[in-house]
C-alpha cells in the first residue's frame, strides 16, 4: 500500500460534497495506521470542556490491531460551539519510536480528522438547530422540509397530514403537574409514531399543537389515537390520563399540485380550525369544499362596510308570548341580510363574521337599530314590548362593553327596562368574569341580560349561581317534544330546569317552541314565555309592529 495513495483518497472522501461515508474514511485511515505503524486511533467528542474532564463523551475507533499499546500523541480542538474533539494515536508497547517523517505524517493526519469532525459536527449542530426545538422535537422548519423532499422523490401523493390540539391538556397540567404533563405529551407522540410504524413525522408547533405527515395506510390506527387513548406517566403504567385531540386532516393525491408547503399546511389548519371552533366533531377532514366557502367568507367580510352603510342589515323580530294569556310581551331581534333583491339568512354570513370583531360591529348595528325602532314606536303611540338583543362572545374582550352599550341605549333615549341583552355562556374563566362584569353592570342601570341558548353547550351551574341574570332562554334541545318519542327523562329534566330557575329568581323563556304538546307541557311545568313557529316566525319590522297593535294570539 503506497501512503500518498491512500492519503488521496482520504482527502476525497472528507472533501466530498456527497454525504459522508465514515465507513469508507475508517477503511482507508486503517491502511494509513498500519503504513505508519499506528496499533490504535480514537477520536473523542465531547459537549464541553468539563464534560471532557470527566471523561464523559463519545468515543470512536478508526483502527485499533488489538495490541498492548501506549500513547504518542494527542491533539485537541475546541468548535465556536464549545464542543471539545480531540484525536488521540497510539503505537505498541515496545514499538520503536515514529521517524520524523512518520510523525509528520501522523499529525497531518490528525489534523484533517479534526478538521472533518469539526465540520461534520457543526453541521449537525446547525441541522439540529433547524429543525429540532429545544424539547427535542422535530419542529415546523423540519415538516416543511420534509414535504418539499418527499415531492422531489415523487413520493408525496399517499400520504396524510394533520394539525391537532391536544384536548384539555391545561387540566391535565394542573392535575399531574408539567414535568409529568410533557412525559404524557412525549408518550403521546410516541404511541401516534407507533400508529404509522415510524414511517413518518410527528412535529411541534409549540405547547400542545402539533403537526404531521404519514403514509395514508396507516390513518385508521393513528385516528384511533386521536380519538383517544390512555397514557401512562409512571415507569409501571398504572398511572394513566386519557388524551385525545382536536384534529385538521388532509389527504395528499397525486392530482394536488404541491408546489410549496404552505399548500398542505393551509389544508391541515382550515380543517383544524373549523372543528376547534365549531364543536360538532373533534376531528375534520379537508376538502373541496373548505376552499369554496373560504372563498364566500372572504366575499363576504370584504362586502360586509359596504352592506353597513346601505343598512342591508334588516332587524327581523320574533315575538315572545306568555302562554296563558295568550298576549305578545316581548321579542328577539334578529338579523338578515337583504342584497341585491336576495334575503340571506343568518347561518350563511353570521360564522364568517364572527372570525374576527365584525360580528362586534354588527351586533352594535342591530342595538342602534332596535333602539330607533323603539324610539319611532314611542312616539308614534305605539306601546312596544322589551326586545332582546344578541351580543357575541367576542365582545368579552371588550373592557368598555357595558359603556358602548348604554350609550347606544341612550342616545336614543328608551327606558332601560326595553332591552334585554343576551350573551351564550363562556368557555374560559377570563370570559366568565368578564361576563359577570358586564351582567352585573347592567342589572345595576336597570338592563337586562339573559342567558342564549341554555342547554346547548356544556352549560356550567356556576354560570347561573354566579352571575345575576334575569332571564333564562332554554334552548330546544332541552324541550320535550311531546308524542311518542318523548321521553320521562328528559321531561323530568326540564321540569327541573325551570324549577331551579325560579327558585334562584329567575325567568324561563322556551326557544323553538311549535306544537300544542309543548305548550302543554310547559304550563304543566310552569315555563309561562314561548317563543317559536308555534305563534310566529321572525317577522319584518312593519308585520311585527301589526302584532304590536294588538298583541294578541287567541
Amino acid at each position: 500500500m503506497d501512503y500518498y495513495a491512500e492519503f488521496e483518497k482520504l482527502t476525497d472522501l472528507m472533501t466530498s460534497l456527497d454525504d459522508f461515508n465514515i465507513q469508507e474514511i475508517f477503511l482507508v485511515l486503517s491502511h494509513i495506521c498500519k503504513l505508519l505503524r499506528v496499533s490504535k486511533g480514537v477520536t473523542s467528542f465531547y459537549q464541553n470542556a468539563e464534560k471532557e474532564a470527566l471523561g464523559e463523551g463519545e468515543h470512536f475507533v478508526c483502527y485499533d490491531s488489538g495490541e498492548e499499546h501506549v500513547s504518542v500523541s494527542k491533539m485537541r480542538a475546541v468548535t465556536p460551539a464549545r464542543i471539545v474533539i480531540t484525536c488521540e494515536v497510539f503505537q505498541a508497547k515496545g514499538a520503536a519510536p515514529f521517524t520524523d517523517d512518520e510523525r509528520h505524517k501522523v499529525e497531518i493526519i490528525q489534523r484533517m480528522m479534526l478538521s472533518y469532525l469539526n465540520r461534520s459536527r457543526q453541521e449537525e449542530i446547525i441541522r439540529r438547530l433547524m429543525y429540532y426545538g429545544d424539547d427535542g422535537f422535530h419542529n415546523l422548519r423540519y415538516f416543511y422540509a420534509e414535504i418539499m423532499r418527499l415531492k422531489e422523490e415523487g413520493k408525496l401523493a399517499g400520504r396524510t397530514a394533520f394539525r391537532i390540539n391536544l384536548k384539555h391538556f391545561t387540566l391535565v397540567n394542573e392535575q399531574i403537574g408539567m414535568k409529568a404533563g410533557d412525559l404524557v405529551m412525549r408518550r403521546y407522540c410516541q404511541a401516534i409514531s407507533k400508529a404509522f410504524h415510524d414511517e413518518g413525522i410527528v412535529c411541534r408547533l409549540g405547547g400542545d399543537n402539533f403537526v404531521a405527515l404519514f403514509p395514508t395506510q396507516y390513518l385508521p390506527d393513528v385516528v384511533k389515537c386521536l380519538e383517544g387513548v390512555p397514557i401512562s406517566y409512571d415507569d409501571e403504567g398504572s398511572r394513566r390520563v386519557e388524551v385525545s385531540s382536536i384534529a385538521g386532516i388532509y389527504h395528499i393525491t397525486n392530482q394536488d399540485e404541491v408546489d410549496e408547503p404552505g399548500f398542505v399546511m393551509g389544508r391541515v389548519v382550515s380543517a383544524y380550525l373549523l372543528a376547534k371552533r365549531e364543536h360538532t366533531k373533534d376531528i375534520i377532514y379537508y376538502s373541496d369544499e373548505f376552499q369554496a366557502r373560504k372563498e364566500k367568507e372572504l366575499q363576504i367580510q370584504k362586502n360586509f362596510k359596504m352592506a353597513l352603510q346601505n343598512e342591508e342589515f334588516l332587524v327581523y323580530y320574533q315575538p315572545k308570548v306568555d302562554i296563558d294569556s295568550r298576549k305578545l310581551i316581548g321579542a328577539e331581534a334578529l338579523c338578515r341580510w337583504y342584497r341585491k333583491g336576495v334575503l340571506i339568512p343568518p347561518l350563511e354570513f353570521i360564522p364568517a363574521l364572527e372570525r374576527g370583531l365584525d360580528i362586534c360591529t354588527l351586533d352594535f348595528y342591530m342595538l342602534d337599530h332596535v333602539c330607533r325602532d323603539l324610539r319611532r314606536w314611542i312616539d308614534t303611540g305605539i306601546t312596544p314590548v322589551r326586545v332582546s338583543v344578541n351580543l357575541s362572545r367576542r365582545h368579552m374582550i371588550d373592557p368598555d362593553l357595558f359603556r358602548h352599550i348604554v350609550e347606544i341605549v341612550d342616545r336614543w333615549q328608551i327606558p332601560h327596562e326595553l332591552i334585554e341583552i343576551e350573551l351564550t355562556e363562556t368557555t374560559t374563566d377570563v370570559e366568565f368574569r368578564d361576563l359577570k362584569r358586564v351582567v352585573t353592570q347592567l342589572q345595576q342601570v336597570g338592563i337586562s341580560a339573559s342567558v342564549d341558548d341554555f342547554g346547548i353547550g356544556y352549560s356550567s351551574l356556576n354560570l347561573l349561581k354566579q352571575i345575576p341574570w334575569d332571564v333564562l332562554k332554554l334552548d330546544k334541545s332541552i324541550l320535550p317534544a311531546g308524542g311518542d318519542d318523548d321521553t320521562e327523562r328528559s321531561a323530568r329534566m326540564f321540569s327541573h330546569v325551570i324549577s331551579m330557575a325560579h327558585e334562584i329568581g329567575l325567568k324561563c323563556v322556551a326557544e323553538g317552541v311549535e306544537t300544542e304538546e309543548q305548550l302543554k307541557m310547559m304550563q304543566e311545568y310552569g315555563c309561562h314565555v314561548a317563543q317559536g313557529f308555534f305563534f310566529d316566525k321572525p317577522l319584518p319590522v312593519q308585520e311585527f309592529e301589526t302584532r304590536l297593535a294588538d298583541k294578541s294570539y287567541a
